[in-house]
C-alpha cells in the first residue's frame, strides 16, 4: 500500500482503536483508523506519507500485545 495509509496484520483480536492510535502516534498524527474488532487487521491513515513510512519501518515485525505484527 502506498501513501499515507498502512496495513497492520496479525493484531491481537481484542486490541482497541485507542491502543492502535497510541502505538502509531509515536510517529506522527493519526488521521483515521479502520478496524473491525476481532478481525486481526486494521488500516491506519497518517497525516503524511513520511510519517506512514516511518511507522511502517519501525513497527513491522515488532511484538505488540504478545503478537508479532506486520505493517505494510
Amino acid at each position: 500500500m502506498t501513501g499515507k495509509k498502512v496495513y497492520i496484520g496479525n493484531l491481537y483480536l481484542r486490541v482497541t482503536k485507542d491502543q492502535i492510535r497510541q502505538l502509531f502516534s509515536q510517529f506522527g498524527q493519526v488521521n483515521y483508523i479502520e478496524y473491525v474488532p476481532g478481525s486481526g487487521f486494521a488500516y491506519v491513515e497518517m497525516a503524511t506519507e513520511e510519517e506512514a513510512e516511518r511507522a511502517r519501518i519501525a513497527l513491522n515485525g515488532i511484538e505488540f500485545l504478545d503478537r508479532v505484527i506486520r505493517v505494510k
